[in-house]
């Protein structure tokens, strides 16, 4: 079934609007033949006819359907008129500015759409009313918004009982606000009176407190004095430190020259020196004799 896009609601209006366009739309088809009827039943009584009286019959005919068929344009104009009054009268109840496109309703694709819908319709319609005699009713265009406005004002009226309940609260926090305001005010009243009573008693602790801070100062710069100088010590141990390893390190490096030159005096080193040279010299032999027997590819 086709869709216009819009939810089960409306599409059910738009189906209710189209039945009664429908019906207008057969009654003003039966008018045009019924106009072409009493022409043939009040004119053609002869065999033979003029072209005057043949002229005269068409006119009259063109006339009679040209005024049916403009009638019944001018009431549908004036009747979506009022359905459109409908529509924005109950869209200004809830402050709504409706806006409609004009060039849409020239639109062939969007009225190929809806020519299918009205076809789908009507024959799921004609399946229905076969099943069922009993024709439904057409719901009024107003139940909707009525509908609409029972759910607004059931929640305006919960939103009115949960603003009423916090004002109990509020009110219930501004008394219990109140009270504790009156005790305070009676004890700063009862705090002024005891510290005017202990004014002379603050005065010579702070001048007590005074005493402390000072000596604290002194003993906190006379710290300072031996951390620096403990400070200064420190890094001039730090510098004969670093001089001290520098030192050693190079004893070292000089202690292990020397040893690397005297084992390089020693029998011992002498000894693999010439073997190891020996072992070369026989393999360099080895490998020419081998060069003679084999052939490299």
């Amino acid at each position: 079934q086709a869709e216009l896009g819009v939810n089960e609601h409306h599409q059910k209006e738009v189906v209710s609007y189209m039945r009664f366009a429908r019906f207008k739309r057969g009654m003003c088809l039966k008018t045009v033949d019924s106009c072409f009827q009493d022409l043939k039943d009040s004119r053609l009584v002869e065999e033979t006819f003029t072209v005057d009286e043949v002229i005269d019959m068409l006119d009259g005919l063109q006339s009679v359907v040209h005024s049916e068929v403009e009638s019944e344009l001018i009431n549908t104009t004036y009747t979506n008129v009022l359905l459109l009054r409908q529509l924005f009268s109950q869209a200004e109840k809830w402050y709504l500015k409706l806006q409609t496109d004009v060039s849409d309703l020239e639109n062939r694709e969007l009225l190929d759409q809806v020519a299918e819908f009205e076809k789908s319709e009507y024959t799921s319609s004609n399946k229905k009313s076969t099943a069922d005699p009993i024709k439904p009713k057409l719901a009024p265009l107003n139940e909707g918004g009525s509908e609409l406005l029972n759910k607004t004002v059931a929640l305006l009226q919960e939103e009115n009982e949960k603003l009423k309940t916090r004002l109990r609260t509020i009110e219930t926090q501004a008394t219990a606000a109140l009270d504790e305001k009156s005790k305070l005010e009676k004890s700063l009243r009862d705090l002024q009176m005891i510290q005017g009573d202990q004014k002379n008693n603050a005065n010579q602790d702070i001048t007590e407190l005074e005493n402390k801070v000072a000596a604290l100062k002194s003993q906190f710069e006379k710290t300072l004095s031996d951390t620096t100088a403990n400070q200064k010590f420190l890094e001039e141990d730090l510098v004969t430190t670093k001089h001290d390893l520098l030192k050693v390190q190079d004893q070292l490096s000089t202690a292990e020259k020397e040893l690397e030159k005297k084992f390089q005096q020693t029998a011992a080193y002498r000894n693999m020196k010439e073997i190891l040279t020996k072992k070369n010299e026989q393999i360099k032999d080895l490998r020419r004799r081998l060069s003679k027997y084999v052939v490299l590819p």
